[in-house]
């Protein structure tokens, strides 16, 4: 890994566990297994790549510290909720998340459900409150374009489309659609999020949402492939579900060597979209190439 992601996913781990752990504490009443589940599933895992994709395209119009780690947060919140659902019996119905039991498995159903909620609704109050950006339109904008990442726009819906894949085969342009909404759209809310927040020209936007389109694809290439050739000790899950349900994956579409040259396209033509931005997008060109390097 180059020094320069080593560094910044430490920096970023280490301030979104602090700040999870502040937020997170648990209150002397009824509602502590919903806090502890809240903080089991939020701290001390995952590679936090939405996190840091926030850190990384904030640095390019100098955001202020506190502005990144707030919408860093939000996100990282979002994707959590996302997890605790996904893992549940209704959905894919895992035990194991980033190395731990998932939330259903160590609480119990209704407390996933409430701790995902909890955190979704977090999200939202954490990006419209001030210390997020002075203009309350900035925060408004944040706001609308999380939602639109989240709901059946984005995420949701393409964890229907998921769902749906498990009873009928899709074809290549209705995976990368599907991905596109399941994970590509956080990823994208990720990157969008410092051009909001540094009020970017409209040229820089579309470089950016260009480049995220992409490495939102490559990243789930990735994963196809890891599902197929890595180790479950290390991805801290369980792998070849995908394959086992019948799912369509890029994979199974395109074969091991055709799914892994299409990363690599897509990682340099995201690599391609920065050259406007100089050495300030060194650190969202290595997140670019470790989406092909890394074992979880």
């Amino acid at each position: 890994m180059e020094p320069i992601l080593t560094k910044a996913i430490a920096e970023i781990s280490h301030a979104i566990d602090a700040a999870f752990g502040e937020l997170l504490v648990v209150p002397a009443d009824a509602r502590q297994q919903l806090y502890t589940a809240m903080r089991h599933a939020a701290m001390n895992g995952g590679k936090r790549l939405r996190p840091l994709l926030v850190l990384a395209s904030s640095h390019l119009f100098d955001v202020e510290p506190p502005s990144v780690l707030q919408v860093a947060l939000a996100i990282e919140a979002i994707h959590v909720y996302s997890l605790i659902h996904d893992d549940m019996p209704c959905m894919d119905d895992d035990d194991m998340r980033r190395g731990k039991p998932t939330v259903h498995k160590l609480f119990d159903e209704a407390t996933a459900v409430l701790a995902g909620d909890s955190l979704h609704a977090l999200a939202f109050e954490w990006l419209a409150e001030p210390v997020t950006h002075p203009d309350p339109v900035v925060r408004c904008a944040l706001v609308a374009a999380l939602a639109r990442a989240s709901g059946p726009a984005g995420m949701a819906g393409g964890q229907m489309m998921d769902l749906v894949a498990e009873t009928q085969i899709f074809d290549l342009p209705t995976v990368i659609h599907l991905q596109e909404l399941k994970t590509g759209a956080l990823i994208m809310f990720a990157v969008e999020a410092g051009a909001i927040l540094g009020q970017a020209s409209d040229a820089e936007h579309a470089a950016l949402t260009d480049y995220a389109r992409k490495i939102g694809l490559a990243f789930q290439i990735a994963d196809d492939l890891l599902d197929v050739e890595g180790d479950a000790a290390l991805a801290g899950k369980a792998l070849q579900k995908d394959a086992d349900a019948g799912k369509a994956t890029f994979v199974s579409l395109l074969g091991v060597d055709g799914a892994r040259a299409r990363a690599h396209t897509l990682v340099d033509q995201a690599i391609a979209r920065l050259s406007s931005f100089g050495e300030r997008a060194d650190l969202l060109r290595a997140i670019a190439r470790y989406t092909l390097e890394r074992d979880r």
